[in-house]
């Protein structure tokens, strides 16, 4: 028997429902660029820290390797990001290409429409308090010695103002 006071069902469940809908919200206003959300918060990242090591932008982000390098490769072949040599010759950097700014600006005006959106379907209240939720349950779990697997993409999601 369980206990009235305890939360009942999966929260897990009940999170991936939840970020399966606003992903697919985004998802649709993003493929009118020809990115992907992930695409988009790289491009956003490399922007505002770049250029930089792809082990300090994994780092950034909370990626392992290859990952990064996973999903680096359509981005450089498509000539939106860069990959140059770094320091010495071990070295790479990963900075922006000019394509690569005016695709991310591009992208922006789709996520903006896409975050407003979601903004008037949840309402302002709702959504500063689901982030200030969110954010409080992420640093206790970090606290408790839990990892972003996925990666931090707070820098693209702060208004995707950089």
């Amino acid at each position: 028997m369980t206990s009235p006071d305890l939360p009942q069902g999966c929260t897990n469940f009940r999170l991936r429902r939840l970020t399966r809908m606003v992903s697919r919200h985004y998802d649709a206003h993003m493929a009118a660029s020809g990115l992907k959300t992930t695409q988009y918060s790289l491009l956003t990242n490399v922007l505002a820290r770049g250029p930089l090591r792809p082990t300090d932008l994994a780092q950034a982000l909370n990626l392992d390797a290859s990952t990064l390098t996973r999903n680096l490769k359509p981005l450089v072949q498509a000539g939106w990001l860069s990959q140059d040599e770094g320091a010495d010759a071990r070295s790479r950097l990963i900075s922006i290409t000019d394509a690569g700014r005016e695709k991310r600006a591009e992208a922006q005006r789709l996520w903006r429409t896409a975050q407003n959106e979601m903004n008037a379907l949840l309402g302002i209240e709702r959504v500063h308090a689901l982030h200030a939720l969110v954010d409080e349950n992420i640093a206790a779990l970090q606290r408790a010695g839990l990892t972003d697997e996925e990666g931090d993409d707070t820098v693209a999601h702060r208004g995707a103002k950089a």
